[in-house]
């Protein structure tokens, strides 16, 4: 087909040079697929080199801790990703001996990886003819052929992984899926696209009928809900006052400082003769704004978060087993959320 012949001499003539084109182990694109999920590549690159230096192979990856995952993940965002490659490479190399799958069939069963990451790293490891649909694949198709069906929509799911399966070049399945991909995400980008270079203009159906900026129909998802996070700053010498999360919230098993959470945002006066504070840290804590409040704009979630300091005399309360003090030139080591993270550089405890 023209589309799929076009988009191929597109790529050969445009696509960038990323390392992990230069390789069919299915190991490394795996790599760089799930870092780059929601990841820009400049963004992403540092990670991928770093991820493939330390854990030059899958075996080396499952072997290493948690956190440690977590620690060299800092700063990208989404860590449910990265723990759930951990258990993937674990899965790897006690069901298949430490050789990373590059069967559809096999990598769909491995955590985290979703019909996307399964059918892209097959094409591009095994030459399987799998067709990607990625935010720029639906994208590109939706506005070539004028499609109005919504791309977070099962009905438009199921239409645009159908017509991306028909339009694949089955010879070359792993060239068109790249091809596909880097051209939307260079050539028919999100907003203000080249049309007036783009090699599919002639026959591109929202450039002739100027729906190009309304390409691709998204429904809109339910707003996000809004909370309010009250870091405590309490500092004993050259230690600090830190907290692990735990399971069932956002940012599991990352540090953070003694965190407690409120309906609304509150003034220090105020938040000091609330019962959790009180139980805390006493009725006579002194409490002093650092900073904040600060935005953090998550899935589906805005977080407020303001950085108290906190003066206690005596102990902290019924938290004492929860939080525990840390050496601040220890703080390097563990892996936090990037909110955390950046108080604690700006405020030189990092």
């Amino acid at each position: 087909m023209a589309f799929s012949s076009e988009i191929i001499a597109w790529y050969n003539l445009n696509k960038r040079d990323l390392p992990w084109r230069h390789t069919q182990d299915p190991y490394v694109i795996w790599l760089s697929e799930v870092i780059l999920q929601q990841t820009r590549v400049e963004q992403g690159l540092p990670y991928f080199h770093r991820f493939l230096s330390r854990y030059p192979d899958v075996t080396s990856f499952a072997e290493a801790p948690e956190d440690e995952i977590l620690l060299h993940w800092q700063g990208l965002g989404y860590y449910s990703r990265a723990r759930n490659m951990h258990r993937a490479a674990k899965t790897v190399v006690a069901e298949y001996a430490g050789i990373f799958p590059a069967r559809y069939d096999d990598l769909i069963k491995l955590k985290g990886v979703g019909e996307y990451t399964a059918a892209a790293i097959a094409s591009f490891a095994g030459n399987e003819a799998k067709a990607v649909v990625d935010g720029n694949v639906f994208r590109t198709l939706a506005r070539y052929f004028g499609i109005d069906a919504p791309i977070n929509s099962s009905k438009g799911k199921k239409l645009f992984l159908a017509l991306a399966q028909e339009l694949l070049e089955v010879t070359q399945p792993g060239i068109y899926n790249q091809a596909v991909m880097e051209f939307g995400a260079m050539q028919c980008k999100p907003k203000n696209p080249d049309c007036a270079t783009c090699v599919l203009q002639l026959d591109c159906k929202a450039r002739r009928e100027g729906r190009v900026a309304q390409l691709p129909v998204k429904i809109k998802s339910k707003p996000s809900r809004n909370r309010y996070f009250n870091y405590f700053v309490m500092v004993d010498g050259d230690r600090i006052l830190m907290n692990k999360r735990g399971r069932g919230d956002i940012w599991e098993n990352l540090y953070e400082l003694p965190l407690i959470e409120t309906p609304y945002q509150m003034e220090t006066h105020e938040l000091a003769s609330t019962p959790a504070v009180v139980a805390c840290f006493g009725a006579t804590a002194a409490l002093r704004l650092l900073a904040g409040p600060v935005k953090h704009v998550l899935s589906h979630q805005n977080l407020f978060a303001q950085f108290i300091a906190v003066h206690v005399n005596g102990g902290i309360g019924d938290k004492k087993m929860k939080w525990g003090y840390v050496f601040i030139k220890d703080l390097g080591t563990l892996a936090k959320p990037k909110l955390i993270y950046s108080f604690l550089k700006d405020y030189m405890f990092e």
